[in-house]
């Protein structure tokens, strides 16, 4: 889930010299002017994304699942390969019959698809957590720009389809502080929720 976002910035620098004085007037950087209603505005979805609390909070929480898997199925191969290498010593060796080779190789292998079975399962058990969580960040952001829309009335909003636009339309950083904003409180509130529920469960 690697993102590669390109930012551009730029600055106007208004330099203004007086006549009248050999000074020079200190630069003067422009503001950025609110888009006004019914204007067509843009932002970068990537850059959105990248800094969404949210996102970066569910994708870590996943990230240590998938570490924890990780680790699981490198420990089932190790030992399936332990006992593969142990099983051929013993046939080197003699030290079984024939029957018994037989019987052990049988195991060895329906170990060895019940593995792969489980690496099957397991892969497809993160593609599915990865599918709900970008659905979740996707539906978050979504819900926040209709609310946006509805108090600033633009025409449109358009995520990553301007290649060159005024940069007082981009309202990717309003975005982004606006959607932080809003989860930060709403963990506020499920912290405060849980720690209600818990204390009424333990009365």
């Amino acid at each position: 889930m690697r993102k590669i976002s390109l930012i551009l910035c730029a600055t106007l620098l208004l330099g203004l010299l007086s006549c009248n004085s050999n000074k020079t007037t200190p630069a003067v950087t422009a503001e950025k002017v609110e888009p006004q209603a019914g204007s067509i505005v843009y932002f970068q979805l990537d850059s959105v994304v990248k800094h969404y609390d949210m996102f970066n909070d569910l994708s870590s929480e996943l990230d240590v699942k998938a570490e924890k898997i990780d680790k699981d199925l490198q420990g089932r191969q190790r030992r399936l390969q332990n006992d593969a290498k142990d099983f051929q010593n013993k046939i080197d060796k003699g030290l079984l019959t024939r029957a018994e080779a037989e019987e052990k190789q049988q195991v060895l292998v329906n170990r060895q698809n019940e593995l792969q079975n489980y690496i099957a399962e397991k892969q497809q058990e993160m593609a599915e957590e990865q599918a709900v969580l970008l659905n979740k960040v996707m539906d978050a952001i979504t819900t926040y720009l209709k609310n946006l829309n509805e108090e600033k009335h633009f025409s449109a909003i358009i995520a990553n389809s301007v290649l060159v636009g005024d940069p007082n339309l981009d309202i990717t950083e309003q975005i982004i502080e606006g959607l932080n904003n809003e989860y930060t409180k709403n963990k506020k509130k499920g912290t405060v929720k849980e720690a209600e529920e818990e204390t009424t469960a333990s009365e």
